[in-house]
């Protein structure tokens, strides 16, 4: 395994991504991943500069729509993950001062691109208002 039982940072994003609907937690590539049918959410991630994978322990990747990761790519805790950067995903380093409603809303944005059309209506019900 490749992570900490014990992060905080895994902790909080656990507790938002399992929020989901029939969202659940497995280990791939050694790291948590948060699926569905497919997967929507890992935490931890490399980047491979000059043929050496440097580390994002504490990120997240998700899979957003192309415009919104070309916005997010121009920053700097933001970065293309190895093997899974062609296929659209984006990593963003986590830190104390993340702003986690910011990270609810890339995790929601990847739902539902990943969990089909049942589960994204059985989302929207759930966060619509009363």
């Amino acid at each position: 395994m490749m992570f900490d039982e014990a992060d905080p940072l895994l902790n909080r994003l656990r507790t938002l991504a399992l929020a989901f609907p029939d969202a659940a937690e497995k280990i791939s590539h050694g790291h948590p991943a948060f699926f569905t049918t497919k997967v929507f959410a890992y935490y931890g991630g490399s980047v491979k500069i000059d043929s050496v994978y440097q580390q994002h322990e504490h990120s997240l990747l998700v899979l957003v729509d192309p415009e919104e990761r070309a916005a997010l790519l121009g920053e700097d805790r933001c970065f293309v993950p190895a093997y899974l950067g062609p296929y659209g995903w984006i990593g963003m380093d986590l830190t104390g001062d993340t702003d986690w409603d910011e990270v609810d809303e890339l995790l929601d944005a990847s739902y539902r691109r990943t969990a089909g059309p049942r589960r994204v209506a059985r989302l929207d019900l759930r966060r619509s208002p009363a």
